[in-house]
């Protein structure tokens, strides 16, 4: 699955060989259009969270406890998690993301955290009988 999965920032161009383009910020990314995007999905539930993103606030001391805390909200999300494993299974995925800093940034964390083997969950009767999300084909 991990040569499947490339990162990209979102102002460089889309590429034949991109697969699917999942821009993964929270934030809409400035001056970028839809178009020039080209995304598949905008998956904004799988970015850090507010709190998170504004703590960063993109300062290299602080990716060590970033990475920490961001891989704790994804094992909480679940959802999103399986929702981009889903593409994954389909094909090549190219996570985009809008910051300057090429080495720390969220798609690195998310593309490290997305390669490693998803650890089986104790299912409740609720989540057995919850639907899985899969990608839309075009």
């Amino acid at each position: 699955m991990a040569e499947r999965l490339r990162i990209k920032r979102v102002y460089e161009p889309a590429a034949p060989d991109d697969g699917a383009r999942i821009l993964v910020d929270r934030i809409w990314p400035r001056g970028v259009t839809k178009s020039a995007a080209a995304l598949t999905l905008w998956l904004k539930d799988i970015a850090p969270s507010n709190s998170l993103r504004k703590w960063f606030g993109h300062d290299p001391e602080r990716w060590m406890e970033f990475s920490s805390r961001y891989r704790k909200e994804l094992d909480a999300n679940g959802a999103s998690v399986a929702h981009l494993r889903a593409f994954l299974k389909e094909g090549r995925v190219t996570l985009l993301y809008g910051a300057h800093d090429a080495a720390h940034n969220q798609a690195i964390v998310l593309a490290d955290y997305i390669r490693k083997p998803a650890m089986p969950r104790k299912s409740s009767p609720k989540s057995a009988s919850s639907k899985t999300a899969h990608p839309k084909k075009s």
